[in-house]
């Protein structure tokens, strides 16, 4: 292959190590807090910020946490569907795709595998980084509900802002 050929397959495995680093990332910390702070135990950093040890049987917010245990593999389904669909997505996108886009596709994909591996393994997700604003708490997340987050919000940004912008442009 020719060094025009490969720089596809590169820039594929390049977005594929950044959803394997957010894995990494996430597993380790995990692990960390199950080892290092007791269930329901909290280790204040400052006067908003709370290192926390919670699990979480539901998807975002809690929601679903009290189903009754279909919901486990309901989100083990829908994680590993998202995920497969993402990695195609990501392996099309290889040649040309944008940079935005990319990226924020790579850290759903990482945080999507990140809560899989704990969902399908566990029953649960653990959560640990708890927030506070005065008296009203955020609920309790982890690495892997951040990289969610923000590669979410980067596809919102690429979709609003970006791509097909010049396609209206050149169409005009």
């Amino acid at each position: 292959m020719t060094e025009t050929a490969d720089r596809p397959i590169r820039r594929y495995i390049a977005w594929m190590v950044v959803a394997l680093l957010v894995v990494v990332a996430d597993q380790a910390t995990k692990w960390a807090i199950v080892e290092w702070v007791q269930l329901y135990g909290k280790v204040p950093i400052n006067s908003f910020i709370n290192i926390t040890h919670q699990q979480n049987t539901g998807a975002a917010f809690s929601f679903l946490a009290g189903a009754g245990g279909w919901q486990r593999w309901f989100f083990v389904v829908l994680a590993t569907v998202v995920s497969v669909v993402i990695a195609v997505w990501l392996w099309r996108l290889r040649h040309e795709g944008p940079l935005v886009l990319m990226a924020g596709l790579s850290l759903v994909l990482g945080g999507a595998i990140g809560n899989l591996i704990d969902r399908a393994r566990l029953g649960y997700v653990t959560d640990f980084i708890q927030v506070w604003f005065g008296n009203w708490a955020f609920p309790s997340f982890n690495v892997a509900d951040s990289a969610i987050s923000v590669g979410a919000a980067l596809l919102i940004i690429d979709a609003l802002f970006l791509t097909g912008r010049e396609t209206k442009k050149t169409g005009d």
